[in-house]
C-alpha cells in the first residue's frame, strides 16, 4: 500500500510539472451492434464531427472502431450505416485519464428497401429496452456522477424524475408515484438482484446508500409505470441495471478520496488480443469522519465497505461469458449514556444497539449469439442477505441491561435465467424466456415491546421456490407506428399462490418530433417471506401461522401520454396514469387500519388477509435540456393522489400521499480560459420542493395513560407534514493533465440547512408529543484521480 501511494504522489507531481497549454489526446473507441440482435454491423461509417477536420473511421468485421488523438473535452459522433437509423451521440465527455469506450447499438429502418441513407436522430433517454414504451427512460452513469449530492447512487439520482419522491433524507429509498418503496425491482444484467444498498432493513429495497460504485455501471433504464413483461414481482418500478466492461486494451486506475472513505478501482485486459477485461471496485467508508467536522450525525459508530467486480471472457465457439459480481457489509453501534439524567429527555439514550446489514451477490452469464439473428442470454446466480439487529435498555444500576430486541434474517437464494431474444425481421422482434428462484431462509425476531420478557414473533428455517416465465412481441407497423404486446407468469411455490399478467403498449409518431403513447400492464409481487411465517398464539396456547396462505399483491396499471423534441437538444413530456390495486395484505382485524401499502421495512408479525384495495392517479411533466453548450436542466412536477382501503371499508390517504412534488436539477460547465481551457469548473443544483409525508395522530391522553404511543387509529394518515424542501449544491474543478484527470469536487446536501420534519412521537419522561427532523447540511468533499 506504500508503494501504491508513492506512486500516485509521483504520478500527481509529474503531470504539474507538464505543459498545461499542449493539446491534450485520448482514445475514443467502440463497437457498433444492432440493437435488437446484438450482432456487430461492419462497415458503419463513424464521423467525429467535432473535430476540423472531421475524424472518420469505419467499423471492422467485429463491429469495433478506434479514433486516436482526440483533443480532450467534448465531442459529438455520429454513426451511419445503409438502412440503419443515424445516431448522433452528443456532448460525449472524453477525459485525459481514461479511454472513452462506447457501445453503439443502431436501430433498422422498416423502410430502408431503396438505397438510401435514413437520417433520424437517436432520443439521449429513450430505454435502452426496445419493449419498454411507457414511463420508462435511460439513465446514464454520467448523471449519477454529475447530479448534486446523488453520490454516485442510482436511488437518490431518480429523484429528479417526475413521480418519484424520497422516502426519508437518510437513505435511498423512493417512493414512486405514492406506491411503498417495498413495490421497487432491481435487475442487474437481466437477472433480478437483493437489493443492493448498505443499511438496508429486512423487506425493503433502499437503504443508507448504493453498494454499487458507479464505476461499474453503464448506462440503465428506470422504469415506473406499466412496465414490459420482461419484469415480474413488482408493483411500482424497476431499476433495470447494465455493467460496463473493463478496458479490454490498456489497464486504467481510479483513486477517489473523501469525507465518505476511500474508493480505488482497476480495469484492463488480461492479454493482449484476446478481448477479456476485467473490472473492479474497492470502496471503505466510515461516516465518523462527518461527526468529527461537526456534523450532527450522532454518536453510534457507523462504518461500510463494499466490493464489486465484472469480468469479460469471449470465446470463439461458445459465446461470450461473464462474472458480476458485488458484497456490502454495513454495521452501526450505538452505546448507551451511562449519564441519567439523559434519560429524561429520551429513552433512546439509554438504548444501545447493533445493526448489522451484508449483502451480496455473484452470477454468471453466458450470451450465445446465432446466425438467424438470434441469442441466448443465460444467467447463474448465487444471492443473500444477512440483516440482524440487537437492543438492550441499560438499567438504573448503569451496568445490567435488558434485552428488548433480538432479531436475525437470513436469506439466501439460486436464480437461473434464461431469455431468448430474436429479430424476425426489421418490423419484428420477440423475446421469451424462464426465471426459476429458489429462495432459503432462517429467520428469528424476539421482542419485549409489549411485554416483560422476549417473545418469539417469528423463528422459521426452510426454502421455498418461484418460477417465472414471459412472452413479448415488438411490431413496427411503419415508421409510426410501434406496438409491444406480451403475458408475463409468477408463481409462488409456498403456497402455490400465482397470476398471469397480460402487457400492451403502442406508441405513435403524429409527426417527427411529436408521439403519443399509451400502455397497461398487471402486475404482482410476493409478499416479504417473513410475513409468510408469523406466528400467533392461541388462548389454549397453540401457535399457527395466519399468513402462510397469503395471495400476491396485484395491480393494474394504465398510462397515456406524449412526447414533444422541442429541440434536437430538448424535450417536454407530460404522462397520465391510474393505478388499481387489489388483493392488497390488510389486517383481519376490522378496528386496524393496517395496510402492507404504508410499509417501509421489517415482517408484519399480525394476521392479515388479502382484502385491501389501493389506488394511485396523477399527472406527471418533464421538461428536460440535454447538455448542450455545457448546459443541462431537468424540470419534473408531479400532481397525485395515493389512497389505500382498510379493513373497516374505509379509504384513507397512504403514507406516502405528498399530493405533489418539484424538482428542479441543473448544471453549468465553464472552462477558466482559452489558455487554461484544460481546467473546467462545474456547478450543479438539485431544488427539491414535495409535500410532506402522512401520519396518524398521537392521543396524547391515552399515551400518557397507557405510558407509550398510543395512535388515533379511525384517523389514519389524515395529519400531513409541513412541505418539504431542500437545496443540494455541487462544485467541481476538473482538471486534465497528459494521460491523467483530477476532479475536486463539494457536494452540500440540503445547503440551506432547512428543517424538514420527518414525523413526530410521544415522548414517555415528558408527557408530551414531539418531533424528530430530516438530515441537516452535510458536505461531502472529494478528491478524485483518473490515469
Amino acid at each position: 500500500m506504500k508503494h501504491y501511494r508513492l506512486l500516485l504522489t509521483a504520478i500527481y507531481f509529474l503531470a504539474l510539472g507538464l505543459n498545461l497549454n499542449a493539446q491534450i489526446t485520448q482514445t475514443l473507441r467502440g463497437t457498433v451492434l444492432d440493437k435488437v440482435s446484438q450482432t456487430p454491423i461492419p462497415g458503419a461509417v463513424i464521423q467525429l464531427l467535432s473535430s476540423n477536420p472531421a475524424n472518420t473511421s469505419l467499423s471492422d468485421g467485429d463491429g469495433k472502431f478506434k479514433l486516436s488523438d482526440v483533443a480532450v473535452g467534448k465531442h459529438t459522433l455520429k454513426v451511419t450505416y445503409l438502412g440503419y437509423k443515424e445516431v448522433l451521440l452528443q456532448n460525449l465527455t472524453l477525459n485525459a485519464g481514461k479511454e472513452l469506450v462506447l457501445n453503439v447499438q443502431m436501430e433498422e429502418d422498416i423502410t430502408a428497401m431503396e438505397e438510401v441513407e435514413i437520417t433520424a436522430k437517436v432520443e439521449k433517454n429513450k430505454p435502452l429496452n426496445e419493449m419498454s414504451a411507457v414511463s420508462t427512460r435511460a439513465f446514464s452513469v454520467e448523471e449519477t456522477q454529475k447530479f448534486a449530492a446523488a453520490v454516485n447512487d442510482p436511488g437518490r439520482m431518480a429523484t429528479s424524475f417526475a413521480g418519484v419522491v424520497s422516502a426519508g433524507d437518510g437513505g435511498n429509498n423512493i417512493s414512486i408515484r405514492g406506491n411503498s418503496p417495498n413495490g421497487l425491482l432491481w435487475r442487474m444484467e437481466g437477472v433480478d438482484i437483493p437489493n443492493p444498498s448498505h443499511f438496508s432493513s429486512v423487506g425493503t429495497s433502499g437503504g443508507g446508500i448504493s453498494i454499487l460504485s458507479a464505476q461499474l455501471l453503464n448506462n440503465s433504464d428506470f422504469s415506473t409505470g406499466a412496465f414490459a413483461s420482461e419484469y415480474g414481482n413488482a408493483l411500482s418500478g424497476v431499476f433495470d441495471l447494465k455493467l460496463r466492461r473493463g478496458n479490454d486494451q490498456k489497464r486504467e486506475y481510479t483513486f477517489q478520496l473523501g469525507l465518505l472513505g476511500l474508493d480505488v478501482s482497476t480495469e484492463g485486459p488480461f492479454k493482449k488480443g484476446y478481448g477479456g477485461s476485467y473490472l473492479i471496485n474497492y470502496r471503505y467508508s466510515t461516516l465518523n469522519l462527518l461527526g468529527k467536522i461537526g456534523v450532527p450525525l450522532g454518536d453510534a459508530i457507523t462504518n461500510f465497505q463494499d466490493l464489486s467486480f465484472n469480468v469479460f471472457l469471449p470465446t470463439k465457439k461458445l459465446g461470450n461469458f461473464s462474472a458480476f459480481g458485488f458484497g456490502g457489509l454495513s454495521y452501526q453501534i450505538n452505546s448507551a449514556k451511562k449519564d441519567s439524567s439523559t434519560w429524561a429527555e429520551d429513552d433512546f439514550y439509554r438504548m444501545s444497539s447493533r445493526f448489522h446489514s451484508n449483502t451480496g451477490a455473484v452470477g454468471l452469464t453466458n450470451t450465445k449469439l446465432f446466425n438467424n439473428q438470434s441469442y441466448l442470454k443465460t444467467v447463474l446466480l448465487f444471492a443473500g442477505t444477512q440483516n440482524g439487529n440487537v437492543i438492550s435498555e441499560l438499567q438504573t444500576d448503569l451496568k445490567s441491561y435488558t434485552k428488548l430486541l433480538q432479531e436475525g434474517y437470513d436469506q439466501s437464494k439460486v436464480t437461473l435465467s434464461s431469455t431468448y431474444t430474436k429479430k424476425l425481421n426489421a418490423r419484428s422482434s420477440i423475446r421469451c424466456g424462464g426465471i426459476v428462484n429458489q429462495l432459503n431462509y432462517h429467520l428469528s425476531r424476539k421482542d419485549a415491546f409489549d411485554t416483560t420478557v422476549l417473545r418469539t414473533r417469528i423463528d422459521v428455517k426452510g426454502q421455498t421456490e418461484t418460477v417465472q416465465g414471459f412472452f413479448q412481441w415488438n411490431y413496427k407497423f411503419n415508421q409510426k407506428l410501434t406496438t409491444n404486446l406480451g403475458l408475463h407468469y409468477l408463481q409462488l411455490l409456498l403456497n402455490n399462490s400465482w397470476s398471469v399478467e397480460p402487457r400492451a403498449s403502442v406508441k405513435y409518431a403524429l409527426k417527427p418530433k411529436y408521439s403519443v403513447f399509451a400502455g397497461y400492464g398487471l402486475h404482482s409481487q410476493v409478499q416479504p417471506i417473513g410475513v409468510y411465517f408469523a406466528e400467533t398464539t392461541l388462548t389454549d396456547g397453540t401457535k399457527i401461522r395466519p399468513n402462510k396462505n397469503l395471495d400476491l399483491s396485484k395491480a393494474h396499471h394504465f398510462v397515456i401520454g406524449q412526447d414533444w423534441n422541442i429541440t434536437d437538444y430538448s424535450h417536454l413530456k407530460t404522462e397520465l396514469y391510474y393505478q388499481h390495486l387489489f388483493n392488497v395484505p390488510i389486517s383481519s382485524n376490522k378496528a386496524s387500519t393496517y395496510s402492507i401499502l404504508n410499509a417501509i421495512d421489517g415482517f408484519y408479525t399480525n394476521p392479515l388477509v388479502n382484502n385491501g384495495l389501493g389506488k394511485n392517479y396523477g399527472l406527471e411533466l418533464t421538461y428536460e435540456r440535454f447538455l448542450h453548450k455545457n448546459l443541462y436542466y431537468l424540470v419534473s412536477a408531479s400532481l397525485y393522489d395515493s389512497k389505500y382501503q382498510a379493513a373497516n371499508g374505509k379509504w384513507y390517504n397512504t403514507q406516502f400521499n405528498t399530493n405533489f412534488a418539484l424538482t428542479i436539477t441543473m448544471g453549468k460547465e465553464w472552462q477558466l480560459s482559452e489558455k487554461r481551457k484544460n481546467r473546467i469548473i462545474g456547478f450543479n443544483f438539485k431544488s427539491v420542493y414535495v409535500g410532506g409525508y402522512r401520519n396518524t395522530p398521537i392521543d396524547l391522553g391515552a399515551s400518557k395513560a397507557s405510558g407509550e404511543t398510543v395512535l388515533v387509529e379511525e384517523k389514519a394518515f389524515e395529519n400531513k407534514n409541513p412541505d418539504y424542501f431542500r437545496l443540494d449544491i455541487r462544485v467541481s474543478l476538473k482538471r486534465n493533465y497528459k494521460h491523467l484527470t483530477s476532479t475536486l469536487a463539494l457536494d452540500i446536501q440540503n445547503s440551506t440547512n432547512h428543517q424538514n420534519i420527518g414525523g413526530q412521537y410521544f415522548n414517555v419522561n415528558s408527557g408530551t408529543i414531539k418531533y424528530w427532523y430530516q438530515t441537516p447540511l452535510i458536505p461531502i468533499l472529494s478528491y478524485r484521480l483518473e490515469f
